[in-house]
Parts: structure tokens; sequence; C-alpha cells
């Protein structure tokens, strides 16, 4: 087997759980940087990586790094790179990057410059006249940051947060990755009761649930290097038997409730996909009623931020009923994800903690109450 670099990466903020998270795993050289988590391993951690992994974006596998201060020195840099070593000669590899703080800013220019060297590189090492990309694709990704490129190659294919269980969604979906984070910064192990009491749909009350369990969350979707030659693919079952018989199994309280019915039929049916739908009671509810009156109960979830799904105005009469609300239940620990710059203010609480995070490109807080 082949030691293989690889490089996390994951939602800003989100880089010390997604480290964790790979230590945890046994991983060597793990190391957070911002945005991105780095870390060594073979060709079975890249099944192990992609199936397990609750918060990290995408697996990429690193080929290679070159200073890129002319088109033509990241040209030679990049042909230098032992691309035959992952890329057979009937291999597709489309190639797309960004460039930041760095003279080689266009980047149909980088692609190019970048497809052609691989094509080079790949006929002298194949000795082969013609490249027709009709097998497994290889999917090149390139970021060029202060003139330097760094050359990747995506294992992954669909984002990780695309679990598979939820298809369709509500207005203003939270991302999948970052629901786990909550139920991770919660330090909920499945014994507390969870209520979401803005579910939408369910994801949350999903991600809680698949964590009590330990089930891992890539278990019922593919990856892209499962389609790769060199990849044995015996590993990808391995894999997922090993992490199957870590799955617990248990009694637990998980609550989501939603004043749309659609979103709580929506989030019944993506719970039934993920295999959890058993764990989790989803209802018709008013969150300006909820009352949670049980000791050591936590609340989790992401009510509309405003600007997205409400007016902004409605949004804050919003967070005053729900902090009236929930006044009183002091024995529920508290953990509300908004962009709203205001919500401290209009939820009527000052939080005892915050942690900057971000859902997709929307800058948020975590609010949290102990």
């Amino acid at each position: 087997m082949m030691e293989h670099k690889f490089n996390v990466p994951c939602l800003f903020g989100l880089e010390g759980l997604c480290a964790d998270e790979l230590k945890r795993l046994d991983f060597a050289d793990v190391q957070a940087e911002n945005g991105k988590v780095l870390f060594s391993g073979k060709d079975s951690d890249i099944a192990k990586a992609n199936i397990n992994l609750r918060t990290g974006e995408r697996v990429l596998l690193v080929v290679g790094e070159t200073p890129s201060n002319s088109f033509d020195e990241l040209f030679e840099g990049v042909r230098a790179m032992d691309w035959k070593k992952y890329i057979p000669a009937n291999g597709a590899f489309p190639v797309k990057g960004h460039s930041l703080n760095s003279k080689l800013h266009s980047i149909p220019d980088c692609q190019k410059i970048i497809k052609k060297a691989i094509v080079e590189s790949l006929k002298s090492g194949h000795n082969a006249d013609i490249l027709d990309e009709s097998g497994a694709k290889y999917q090149i990704q390139f970021a060029i940051m202060k003139d330097t490129a760094v050359l990747y190659i995506d294992t992954s294919g669909a984002g990780l947060h695309k679990r598979g269980y939820r298809p369709a969604s509500s207005s203003a979906p939270l991302r999948e990755t970052l629901a786990a984070a909550i139920v991770k910064l919660s330090r909920y192990r499945g014994r507390d009761s969870v209520y979401d009491p803005f579910c939408g749909s369910g994801t949350i009350a999903i991600e809680a649930a698949l964590a009590a369990i330990n089930r891992a969350p890539g278990l019922s979707r593919e990856f892209s290097a499962q389609n790769w030659d060199w990849l044995d693919e015996k590993i990808w079952s391995e894999v997922k038997e090993e992490a199957k018989s870590r799955e617990f199994q248990g009694d637990y309280d998980i609550w989501g409730g939603d004043i749309d019915s659609h979103c709580v039929e929506i989030a019944l049916q993506n719970a039934k996909r993920a295999g959890v739908d058993k764990f989790i009671r989803f209802e018709v509810a008013d969150a300006t009623a909820f009352r949670c009156d049980k000791q050591g109960g936590v609340i989790m979830t992401n009510p509309p931020y405003g600007e997205r799904v409400m007016e902004h105005r409605e949004a804050e009469d919003l967070y005053n009923k729900f902090g009236a609300a929930v006044r009183n239940s002091e024995e529920c620990k508290m953990y509300i994800l908004s962009s709203h710059t205001e919500f401290e203010r209009t939820f009527g609480r000052k939080a005892v903690k915050k942690r900057k995070l971000y859902n997709g490109m929307i800058k948020c807080d975590l609010f949290m109450y102990y």
C-alpha cells in the first residue's frame, strides 16, 4: 500500500473538531490549519476517512506542491509530479481550483496550464499517444496561495455533508457537517434528552441520533475513489463492516418540532432514509410555546435567520417569544445557531459562551447557554 498525505477542507470554525475526529480515528500527522486539516495515511485510510468523518467536507489526496510565479513554472512543476501513480491511461481528470494573493489569478488560464501539464505527464508515464478519458473520474483540484500551487485529487466526489438521507429539504437548510458539529460541541453522548424546536428538515435531530448510536455518516453513499483501479474494492466493505461493529443500540430521547407540517413530514422521511426514525419523535409544534422540563435536557436548534426565510423584524419577534418560552428552562442547556447580529438582545439573555461558525458562506454564532 502507498503512503499518502491528505487535506480535509472544513467549514471555518470546525478545524479543531475535525482534527479531533481524525485523531480519534488514529490517523497520523494530524494538523489543523485555517479551513482545513492535514493528515497522513495509507490506501485504506481513504475509505476510513470518507466513511467516518462527521465534520469534514471532503477528503483530498495531495499529489504535490510547486512554486507558481509564472505559467511556465506552474506547467513544469505540475508535469514533474507522478500522476501515473494515481491516474490510469484512460482516467478522466477534469481540473478546477482557486487562486488567492498570487500572480497567477486567472482561473481559466491556470486550469488550461495544469490540464496540459498533466496530459504531458500521463502520456510520458503511460507511453501513450492519446488519453481518451473514458474511464473513472479523478477530479483534479488546485489551490494557488501566495505563488505556491498545491495539487490534489478529490477522493470523495459529492461533499461529505451529503450523507444521502436528505434529497429534499425545507428552505434555508443547515449543512449536515455543521449540525454534526453542534452535536459535538454540546457534548451529547446519547444520555440526555435532545430538543430541536425549529427542526426544519430534521438535520440536527438526525445527526444527534447518528452520534448517539455511533453510526458512521458515510455508510449509505458512494465515493469517487471506489471506482479507482489502484484501490482494492475490498477496502470499502471492510471499513464499512468495521464501522458497523462499533454501533450502539439503546433508547434515546430525541425530539424535533416545527410549526410547518410540510417540514415535519420531510424531517420524518429524512430520518427514515438515515435509518434513525425509531430514535426521533417529530411533531408539528410552535417554538414560542416550547417547554423543556427535563433535568439534563439539551436544546440544539437553528431558528430562521431573518434575511433568508423571514423578514428581519419577524425574526426578532420570533427570537423574543422563543426566549420568553424557554426563560424558565434552566434545567436545559441550549445551543442556538443564528446569523442575526442582535440575537442575544432579542432573545433576552446573554450567552455564557459564543463560537463563530459558518453555515456554507453565512457567518453565524453558536450561542451557548448552560
